[in-house]
């Protein structure tokens, strides 16, 4: 027994100091003691008077896994002896035949120990209850008596048994699900009744002596209220004393907070609605409205708040759901009185979880929508839910420094809040759909305020203010921002022309140029406010440096930045006003000259800034050096080339000035060198791909030239992942211009084929555990993308492209994965493409010229391969469920196929279909015969609703499904 304690001593030393083989050795020797026969003595034995936690730990531990693994085959003595050593622990009892002198008590232990042993204790109830062990709970309640660690025992044993069984905020399996109902059945005809007097008892009892237990004993009440009798906790007795609890101020927080937390269980708890609105109305909760103002900052407020909210939503959900216009009634009477209290705790207090309260507000908010025009009260409600939405988007002054050099905790801060403040921009967004005047109101008074704040929480003001107006934009349609006046022109009036004494904060900076690039539609249809864009970009707001006063000083700030720069403004690429000074000076009303001179003015030094950052890599990579600042410089640069092209319009640039293409086709020339330079550089592949893009849309046919080397660079050095953004830029070219890139398509389109069908495996991917590795995931997007590209080459009239003399060599690749995605892949939508493939390569390909086929061998393929298997077997298999919208529209494509073939292949078609593929499904002759009738009509619809119930009575007909041929 030394021996093992020494090993558990060793196997959990975290000091560094024993040497790794001993720890081995030591973990090799307690694992061979695991096995022994008798590990349950052994267990039980060091458990009576080990001193030592690790050993206890490790004992409670061995006996968990002993019981949860080998149950089934533990002998009658076995489980008996276990069931009897770990009750009596339980107990604080001692085991029999045990010096009292000599041994030790578990419940003596630390807090790990003891919730270790529950678990335990669980794990038996698991198995044992009520079957076998029937007894548990009515032989624990008499120990109660014996004082506070039995007490505390036993709200560990409630505990662990709703965290190990009951609770379902965890998964569980089906045979959790099964035993969970079984005990709780169990217990609800047994003892929750004796439980629940034991409760009141214990909180009575101890209530002033040991506060600390009565606390632990709700909240583990707390967690069974949701499940047992209601009418077993609101009575006479139970709540007016979780009421007394709560307001009496001379108890601890902790004790109070419990009794609120138990409260809103009852709150909470799913009942009949007309019941349920019953027992709000009885439980007078207008009692605890006060606490919340008292300490805002408590433990016990945050428990509060959460209880109001609790209250107010299950109020909002019977006005909403309860059919009597007088119960509706009063479910509002009700929820108006609490609304105060709950915009009041959401303010001030630190509430648990804010994503209820914004869920609450949001329905709350839902049930505006249909009234028009909002009532006084309720117009109030909206002024008080903005309210609460900009206190709750305001950053912590605590941050602001680590936000504005944006160090390590500012970034945290900064992630935190993006995500924090999501729900509460989508009630924003909400609130200004029902009440858009009032908003505006609100976003400009938000604003003025913020502007003549006090320093020390202006910056955080005027931010959220803005952020507000940012976010608003969203709710507002084109139709609405077209409009030059009202309280919207009024406010981005405001906006343009406010200068903030915050304004160097990056934060704020930041906002304001995205909020003015939001309302970019608005100034240009108001271009009376140009010039206030223009200043707002290029003074002190755009680039933080009062010196810089001209368009060229500032592209020169900005490029000469090294990306990694804190100096950065506002964004943290610069494209943002990159972006909106296109939106600007793309405007046909801007003059000529004009408009040739700022966009020169901002390409010549991006586009020489790239050439000098291309020599800088080479010379580091020269030198062995790490350039990864100065590729990010380029990406930076090219992103901001990106975001300016968006202001030019393709018949901007290519028909009324074709001098504002050329620069734009001669930046492209520039960046193209890129590729050459460092064709296996990925962030730079991708950043250039991107602005062909960007060029496709803006010169249209013009880029036409600049295609065949950029599309060559792109596809010599593509691994799976960047094939994808080829074959998507390739899509962008079909779809844009259609037959005119057949000459371009018949030229890559054989690299590119035998690249992919090289790449892809021939066998459908792997599934289950393991599977999803970073490669096969790849693979599959680099898979459904070739699916799409093929889509668009085959529906854009350009399937002369599979034919050409260099692509015929991957004909019979290309159908073959076709007809077994078509057949049988997982994904209906990627099944149906391959369907209308087919269907329009029978059309393109199926006209007889002087008798001869356009391509040998293809009509008897579509005949007898993919007519019988994707038409029939792949349909009449289980997996193929009609009761799927997607899976109906890929019935119906299929139905479409068979018409098709009809047309084109006439009786050949039938008779093979017909006569070979029905009778291997079974298929009776009349109705073979009724099919052939509904085929050669010209009702579509007819045809597909009769195959459909042929398919379904084949089904009937068969044990099982057709094994796919």
């Amino acid at each position: 027994m030394e021996d093992l304690e020494k090993a558990i001593l060793i196997s959990f030393d975290e000091s560094g100091r024993v040497e790794s083989a001993l720890k081995l050795q030591a973990v090799g020797f307690i694992d061979k003691i695991k096995e022994s026969p008798l590990i349950c003595s052994i267990c039980v034995e060091r458990l009576c008077f080990s001193k030592l936690v690790q050993v206890q730990f490790w004992c409670l531990q061995c006996l968990h896994d002993v019981i949860r693994v080998r149950y089934s085959s533990m002998s009658l003595d076995e489980k008996g002896f276990v069931r009897k050593s770990v009750f009596s622990m339980a107990c604080f009892e001692r085991l029999e035949g045990v010096d009292d002198e000599s041994s030790v008590r578990v419940l003596e232990g630390p807090p790990f120990i003891k919730n270790k042993l529950a678990q335990v204790l669980v794990t038996l109830i698991y198995f044992e209850y009520p079957l076998i062990w029937s007894s548990v709970f009515v032989d624990y309640l008499p120990h109660l008596g014996k004082g506070a660690p039995v007490i505390d025992m036993f709200c560990r044993i409630l505990n662990a048994l709703d965290d190990e069984l009951i609770s379902l905020d965890y998964t569980r399996t089906q045979d959790e699900l099964v035993v969970a109902t079984r005990v709780k059945d169990a217990m609800r005809q047994q003892c929750v009744a004796q439980i629940v007097r034991a409760w009141y008892n214990i909180v009575s009892l101890y209530r002033n002596s040991d506060p600390d237990l009565c606390s632990s004993v709700l909240d583990s009440m707390r967690r069974y209220i949701s499940w047992i009798d209601i009418g077993l906790i609101v009575n006479d007795a139970f709540i007016p004393l979780l009421f007394e609890l709560i307001l009496v101020k001379g108890l601890p927080e902790q004790l109070r907070g419990s009794a609120a937390g138990c409260v809103l269980a009852v709150v909470s708890k799913r009942m009949d609605l007309q019941a349920k609105l019953s027992l709000l109305q009885n439980l007078k909760i207008s009692r605890v409205f006060g606490l919340v103002a008292e300490d805002s900052d408590s433990e016990l407020a945050s428990k509060i708040a959460t209880l109001l909210t609790g209250y107010a939503t299950e109020l909002l959900e019977c006005s909403k759901k309860l059919n009597s216009e007088d119960l509706k009634q009063t479910s509002m009477e009700l929820l108006d009185e609490v609304l105060p209290s709950v915009f009041f705790v959401t303010q001030n207090c630190e509430v648990d979880n804010a994503f209820s309260i914004v869920q609450f507000l949001l329905g709350f908010v839902a049930t505006m929508k249909s009234l028009s025009p909002l009532t006084e009260k309720q117009l109030l409600h909206v002024g008080q839910i903005l309210e609460v939405i900009r206190t709750q988007i305001c950053y912590d002054p605590i941050y602001r420094n680590n936000l504005d050099v944006l160090d390590k905790i500012g970034r945290e801060e900064e992630g935190r809040m993006v995500e924090f403040r999501k729900d509460f921009f989508v009630l924003l967004r909400s609130v200004g759909r029902v009440a858009p005047d009032v908003t505006q109101m609100f976003i400009r008074n938000s604003l003025g305020n913020a502007v003549a704040s006090s320093s020390d929480r202006n910056v955080e003001e005027v931010e959220a203010a803005l952020s507000l107006f940012y976010a608003f934009g969203e709710s507002i349609n084109d139709e609405v921002m077209r409009v030059g006046n009202g309280p919207l022109g009024q406010l981005v009036l405001m906006l343009l022309s406010t200068t903030f004494a915050c304004h160097s904060n990056r934060l704020v900076a930041l906002v304001y140029l995205e909020t003015v690039t939001r309302y970019m539609k608005f100034v240009q249809v108001n271009d009376q406010y140009l010039h206030l864009v223009l200043a707002a970009f290029l003074d002190e707001r755009g680039i933080h440096h009062p010196n810089i006063n001209n368009l060229q000083d500032t592209v020169a700030q900005f490029t000469r930045m090294n990306s990694m720069s804190k100096e950065l403004s506002g964004s943290e690429d610069g494209s943002h006003i990159f972006e909106a000074i296109g939106l600007l000076i793309g405007m046909e009303d801007v003059p000529p000259e004009k408009q040739s001179e700022y966009l020169s003015s901002l390409l010549t030094p991006l586009c020489q800034q790239v050439k000098v950052e291309v020599l800088l890599i080479n010379a580091e990579v020269q030198n062995g050096e790490d350039p990864v600042a100065k590729i990010a410089n380029i990406q930076q640069i090219i992103m901001a080339i990106n975001a300016l092209s968006k202001g030019f319009s393709e018949r901007l640039v290519t028909a009324s000035r074709p001098a504002i293409g050329l620069m734009f086709k001669q930046t492209l020339d520039v960046l193209l060198q890129i590729l050459v330079v460092f064709p296996k550089i990925e962030p730079l592949r991708t950043k250039v791909t991107s602005f062909i893009h960007r060029m496709v849309d803006t010169l249209g046919a013009s880029v036409f030239p600049y295609l065949p080397k950029a599309l060559e660079q792109l596809l010599a050095e593509s691994e799976p992942r960047e094939l994808v953004g080829f074959l998507v830029l390739i899509n962008q070219l079909i779809c844009k211009f259609n037959t005119l890139v057949r000459d371009i398509l018949e030229e890559i389109y054989p690299a590119v084929a035998g690249r992919i069908f090289n790449i892809l495996p021939r066998d459908p991917f792997p599934s289950g555990p393991g599977s999803s590795t970073e490669e096969i995931r790849e693979l599959q997007e680099l898979q459904r993308t070739l699916y799409t590209f093929l889509h668009v080459i085959a529906t854009h009239d350009l399937s002369s492209v599979f034919l050409s003399p260099r692509s015929r060599g991957y004909l019979d690749p290309m159908m073959q994965l076709l007809l077994r995605t078509a057949c049988g892949h997982k994904d209906t939508l990627v099944r149906k493409a391959c369907v209308q493939i087919f269907i329009r390569l029978i059309k393109d390909w199926c006209t007889r010229s002087y008798g001869e086929e356009m391509v040998p061998g293809f009509q008897s393929f579509i005949i007898e391969v993919f007519a019988t298997n994707c038409c029939l077997y792949s349909v009449l298999d289980r997996s193929f469920e009609f009761r799927d919208a997607n899976t109906l529209v890929l019935f119906g494509e299929i139905v479409l196929a068979q018409k098709i073939m009809y047309e084109k292949f006439g009786n050949e078609f039938l008779i093979h279909f017909v006569s070979k593929g029905f009778p291997a499904a079974h298929c009776p002759q009349d109705l073979a015969e009724e099919y052939c009738q509904k085929l050669q009509g010209s009702d579509i619809k007819a045809l597909k609703s009769f195959y459909q119930s042929l398919i379904e009575s084949l089904r009937h007909q068969q044990n099982g499904s057709l094994v796919f041929r």
